[in-house]
């Protein structure tokens, strides 16, 4: 007799959205999709995707459609960019608005811009160091 699956207990509460700007160029997402799949293997437990802003596929309303159609109800958004500019001052706030506004279940929270971690900030620094000869 095959086993019968709780849904509560197959179903992820968390995900975790990859946010970049996008391109036309395929090629430009190569990196994202390198740190979505690290990110994966490290927390087999947790949904990661990639949205982007424009140019590229899937956007941030659909990756999160999808991801509350699977029942995911904790939604953090991780920004893949350096700096706080107009994107992510204004463009991110507004559709994160009206995502929770359209999902009032799921909780989606937004961490800040890689370029301000400073753990981040150390590693590109540290990097730089040594790859400058002496």
């Amino acid at each position: 007799m095959p086993a019968v699956r709780n849904s509560t207990l197959s179903t992820q509460d968390s995900a975790l959205i990859l946010f970049a700007h996008g391109t036309r160029d395929a090629q430009w997402s190569a990196p994202f999709e390198a740190i979505r799949q690290a990110v994966a293997k490290r927390r087999p437990d947790l949904a990661v995707k990639l949205a982007f802003l424009e140019l590229t596929e899937p956007s941030l309303p659909d990756c999160v459609e999808q991801l509350v159609g699977a029942g995911h109800t904790r939604i953090t958004v991780a920004p893949l960019f350096l700096a706080r500019g107009g994107h992510l001052k204004q463009d991110l706030p507004r559709l994160v608005k009206r995502l929770s506004t359209r999902h009032p279940m799921a909780e989606i929270t937004v961490l800040p811009p890689i370029g301000e971690v400073t753990e981040l900030l150390d590693a590109i620094a540290e990097w730089l160091v040594e790859g400058v000869r002496r």
